[in-house]
């Protein structure tokens, strides 16, 4: 696949990329050099690897979903500038 001037200049449009004319055979150049990269990819042999989401085999630490600091709301609003009916008071910013 190859990239041309016009196709390097949609893709800056698409992108919302202001691109001068005279910098599009760069930027087509460029496009071509990632395509080429990836065409590389294409030819490495994956059979048999399996995917991962690490390059190091690792669980992350969990713990269990369990309420154990409820019932603190008086320390909570202690916090707040103004609070008034067991809520944070804030200024009325809508007329």
């Amino acid at each position: 696949m190859s990239i041309d001037k016009d196709t390097a200049a949609r893709v800056a449009k698409l992108a919302r990329i202001r691109i001068e004319d005279e910098a599009l055979p760069a930027l087509a150049e460029e496009f071509n050099t990632i395509l080429g990269f990836i065409e590389q990819l294409n030819e490495v042999d994956v059979d048999g690897v399996e995917p991962m989401t690490s390059v190091t085999p690792m669980r992350l630490p969990r713990r269990k979903d369990v309420v154990t600091d409820g019932n603190q709301q008086a320390r909570v609003l202690s916090n707040a500038p103004d609070a008034r009916e067991g809520f944070f008071a804030v200024p009325k910013v809508v007329e």
